[in-house]
């Protein structure tokens, strides 16, 4: 499972590690991605969703009915 978000579109960030000597190394950052299966009650079935924790924000304020046709309208296939 990619950490992208299909709500937000979060992605993980990136940067460096600075040690105690002040060595650098990579790193990412990734965001709270988790997989949430959703009822969608005009097509009556049921859709899972890759989404960070505040695309479920998004989704509990919003409905996931608006939420779906604003992934459709961006051109994302659910």
């Amino acid at each position: 499972m990619s950490a992208h978000c299909q709500v937000t579109g979060r992605k993980p960030g990136f940067g460096k590690s600075v040690s105690h000597s002040h060595k650098r190394t990579n790193r990412r950052w990734n965001p709270n991605i988790q997989r949430k299966t959703y009822y969608l009650p005009s097509e009556d079935r049921r859709i899972t969703l890759t989404v960070s924790a505040k695309g479920i924000k998004t989704i509990d304020r919003d409905g996931i009915e608006a939420v779906v046709a604003r992934i459709r309208a961006r051109g994302d296939k659910i």
